[in-house]
């Protein structure tokens, strides 16, 4: 990677940190810091591509001051005895797929082996993509649009459990068959884990949302 090309990366990471957390916060103090960082990615960005950032800032500001719908990830490990690995998760005490928000500079096959490494402590490695799930289309409860990507994935042969570096995110983990999941299922993931089965089974090709956005 070239020096320009890695600043740019780094750039838009912090444009990522920067943005997301201004979506959330409400504390003057902390918007007026991931301001300050937006404007130094900014400029950062600005140095990458040989442009002032007063050439560059009026065609990027809405890009860095207005998040798009947020990419998140799934990871459905199902092992050969066809059990998919799950986790109760803290902020509502239902099961679901490990995973959570994909972060800049990583594929999101490998943002779902990362989350499903760091919840549970289990190597996995993604094998197909299982879907592309809108959140207002199948089930989630959420205050944000976001993409969720669904990706099959077999746990690894031969490497043992770790101890899960985000465990405070989950209340338990367990291996479930289809026929045997808990009931207390994350709503939005009622639709996606059987969708991770269809695929595991080989029927038919990855899910996409079909039907028209609600207006």
């Amino acid at each position: 990677m070239k020096p320009a090309e890695q600043i740019a990366l780094w750039a838009d990471k912090l444009r990522d940190i920067s943005a997301t957390a201004l979506l959330f916060t409400q504390n003057p103090y902390d918007r007026e810091h991931f301001q300050q960082v937006r404007d130094v990615a900014m400029a950062m960005l600005a140095l990458a591509n040989g442009e002032s950032l007063e050439e560059m800032e009026p065609s990027c500001a809405p890009l860095f001051s207005r998040p798009t719908p947020l990419a998140v990830g799934d990871a459905a490990a199902i092992d050969e005895f066809g059990r998919i690995l799950l986790v109760k998760r803290a902020d509502n005490g239902k099961w679901a797929m490990p995973g959570g928000a994909l972060e800049v500079g990583e594929t999101p096959a490998e943002g779902v082996v990362r989350e499903a490494l760091e919840e549970t402590g289990v190597h996995c490695r993604a094998v197909a993509l299982v879907g592309v799930f809108d959140s207002r289309l199948c089930g989630t409860v959420g205050r944000h649009h976001l993409y969720h990507l669904v990706f099959l994935c077999s746990p690894s042969v031969g490497l043992e459990r770790v101890a899960a570096s985000h465990g405070q995110e989950v209340l338990d983990t367990g291996w479930f068959q289809e026929d045997e999941l808990p009931q207390a299922i994350d709503p939005g993931h009622v639709s996606r884990i059987p969708e991770a089965f269809r695929l595991w089974r080989k029927e038919g090709g990855a899910f996409f949302d079909k039907q028209a956005s609600p207006r």
